[in-house]
């Protein structure tokens, strides 16, 4: 197993001076060297092959020892010097201070076919960054995380990567529910691959502690090597970077607002500096389109992070990561000028995206009272958000609500409860269907081009939390075949897939209050 080694982060930046591996605030360094811990009897258990020709290996790669060994933490890389990078972040709205790696460790970074990604192992073991924390992960959260991450790509939504799921032999002690009911679990690592896991809040830290070096040497490294349309080195190249980063994040959440996705934990830490969906936590799809659902426990009396609010608190975000920057660029004027232009930006973007759902191809300015009145209509009666768009592609214009209700057959699969769409219900659903057909008269354009279109936007496969959660209880038992089945038909979401059709369903009413399929605490 050769891999081309091109290290960046952990040679341009500045290091932690102490290369204990004890619990410690870290000050004027980027990162601290940390060791995977040795996992007792590693088990490869799946491999993502389009990361592992993305990052330049073959086939056979996967079967060595070496790759067990480096990709379970087990082996150290040749000439590497693995760390964990140090940053701090608001949580919850709160600034906590130093927060950092505490269960990743980056391997390395390599270079193929010119692009550079970062090796990063999650669940490896405590670093300086751990706190109280033992630094592992559970397979629970690492089948998650590994599905996830490659569905979430084939969905078109900007994201980290994950190149293989391990165990590692090992048990590891967790409470789920945070509830005093701790109990253990198997052990495992997913290696994660990016461009660079660089967040918001390692520009925060030095920002926090006013280390003005390291915050310009941070920001004029990551613009360099993943900013280059942009000027390092000056106040006006800074605020161009804020900008671009701000419309990074933008299209990642408009991807998120489309496929119906919930983060469920987007504290600073936990934004990409790349624009990229980053740390699969408690995350999860609506399953009823409901504007106000959360998938995380912790968060479900705030519901701070709620599926409508993910553009506002990415804007809160951004405020704060522009108040670490004005420190370089001394004008708070082109930072709020970003937030500005931001906050109006969304609008006009999620209203574009959804026109697109709905399959327009032109602009009408009664769109957005439609688009309005739709997700009011979605929350009338539980309703399955991708069931609900994908077939309403088979809906033809041509249809007349005054022969009745049979044209609404199509989206008949998406109600949880159909027979409650009747009386003042289903008059609402008729008037709303009026005008969309009427709407769908004025395109030039035919039901099966538009049912083409349709399709590229609305996925029909998405990895409900149900799904991943058979998955996990198949893999606890040492069956292992459902990760790569559910692996291989989220690599082609839109796609039909007569064999997958079972997965084109609601999710089933034993998932509804099950740990796993409805709501997920941060615990892992």
């Amino acid at each position: 197993m050769k891999l081309n080694i091109k290290d960046t982060f952990n040679k341009e930046l500045s290091a932690d001076p102490n290369h204990n591996n004890t619990r410690r605030q870290v000050f004027e360094a980027a990162y601290s060297y940390a060791t995977p811990r040795t996992p007792s009897k590693p088990n490869l258990l799946h491999v993502s092959d389009e990361m592992l020709e993305a990052i330049g290996l073959a086939e056979e790669d996967k079967h060595s020892k070496a790759f067990l060994h480096v990709f379970s933490g087990a082996k150290v890389i040749e000439n590497t010097a693995p760390y964990a990078m140090c940053y701090g972040g608001h949580q919850f709205g709160s600034w906590a201070g130093q927060l950092g790696d505490g269960r990743a460790i980056n391997l390395t970074e390599v270079e193929h076919d010119n692009k550079s990604w970062t090796l990063q192992l999650k669940g490896a073991g405590e670093t300086p960054y751990s706190r109280s924390a033992d630094g592992l992960a559970v397979l629970r959260s690492s089948v998650r995380e590994h599905l996830c991450s490659e569905a979430m790509y084939h969905l078109g939504v900007p994201t980290t990567r994950s190149l293989s799921l391990s165990l590692t032999g090992d048990q590891v002690l967790r409470d789920v529910l945070y509830d005093g009911n701790a109990a253990y679990e198997k052990g495992a690592v997913v290696c994660r691959v990016a461009p660079s896991f660089i967040r918001f809040g390692n520009f925060q830290i030095f920002a926090a502690r006013r280390d003005m070096k390291n915050l310009k040497k941070l920001t004029d490294y990551t613009i360099r090597h993943f900013f280059p349309n942009v000027e390092a080195g000056t106040k006006e190249g800074y605020a161009q970077f804020f900008q671009e980063v701000a419309k990074r994040t933008l299209d990642m959440i408009i991807h998120w607002q489309r496929v119906g996705f919930v983060h469920g934990v987007m504290n600073t830490d936990n934004m990409s500096i790349l624009g990229l969906t980053i740390d699969y936590g408690p995350y999860g799809w609506l399953e009823g389109y409901d504007e106000n659902w959360t998938p995380n426990t912790t968060d479900a009396q705030g519901k701070r992070y709620r599926f409508s609010y993910q553009g506002r608190m990415a804007l809160w975000n951004l405020l704060q990561l522009g108040n670490a920057l004005v420190q370089l660029t001394e004008n708070t004027k082109p930072l709020q000028d970003v937030l500005e232009k931001f906050q109006a930006q969304y609008s006009e973007k999620y209203t574009a995206m959804m026109r697109q759902k709905l399959g327009f191809q032109t602009e009408r300015e009664e769109d957005e009272e439609m688009i309005r009145e739709l997700e009011k209509m979605l929350q009338l009666t539980e309703t399955d958000m991708t069931i609900f768009f994908r077939n309403l592609a088979h809906i033809s214009r041509d249809a007349k609500t005054a022969e009745g209700e049979t044209f609404l057959e199509p989206i008949m699969q998406a109600f949880y409860k159909p027979a409650e769409v009747k009386d003042e219900m289903l008059k609402k659903w008729l008037l709303w269907f009026d005008k969309y057909l009427n709407r769908l008269k004025e395109e030039n354009i035919s039901d099966n081009e538009r049912r083409v279109l349709m399709n590229t936007v609305n996925p029909k496969y998405v990895l409900r939390n149900y799904m991943a959660q058979l998955a996990i209880d198949k893999a606890d038992k040492g069956d292992y075949s459902l990760i790569d089945e559910l692996y291989q038909m989220l690599k082609k979401p839109y796609d039909e897939q007569p064999k997958n059709e079972k997965w084109f369903a609601k999710r089933p009413e034993w998932a509804r209050h099950k740990v796993g399929c409805s709501m997920l605490s941060c615990s892992s």
